[in-house]
């Protein structure tokens, strides 16, 4: 049955009618238009559907709306700045052409940014382990090492 829920994304509140079960990245897609989190495997094990909670990297493919409560979610959308400046790790990713196909970028982008929220100043061996559970089949992880590592040397 559905229920109504309140929830903040990007910085706005919306109230959204849906079952306590949806997975808030069927929310975030379908009813907020909101196309940065990507459907990989539903199983939580790609990275392309990779959201915000509060600064923590969570898949929203099975994170359940009933389960969002106060958390404030942030997007891919919600990362750029005033006037839709990109943000350091989105600029960062552009200048070391961190995407190919585009479908990966989402979770690779949002778990570094989760990453240098946590540790400004990571090693590589440290952006490796983050960017592992991201699945990329371009081929691009070598690139998205790069940028979130020049970032993390600044």
């Amino acid at each position: 049955m559905k229920e109504t829920f309140t929830i903040r994304v990007n910085g706005e509140k919306y109230r959204v009618k849906a079952d306590p079960e949806t997975p808030m990245l069927y929310i975030l897609r379908n009813d907020l238009s909101l196309n940065g989190p990507k459907f990989g495997c539903g199983l939580a094990q790609c990275g392309a559907c990779l959201i915000l909670l509060d600064g923590v990297a969570m898949p929203s493919c099975s994170y359940a709306i009933q389960h969002v409560g106060e958390t404030e979610i942030t997007t891919l959308e919600g990362l750029s700045g005033e006037e839709g400046s990109l943000h350091p790790v989105q600029q960062s990713f552009f200048e070391e052409q961190a995407a190919q196909c585009g479908y990966c970028t989402n979770g690779l982008v949002v778990a570094s940014v989760a990453l240098l929220h946590r540790n400004p100043h990571p090693t590589e061996k440290e952006i490796r382990a983050e960017l592992q559970r991201n699945i990329c089949r371009c081929g691009v992880h070598a690139r998205a090492i790069r940028a979130v590592k020049k970032l993390a040397d600044r």
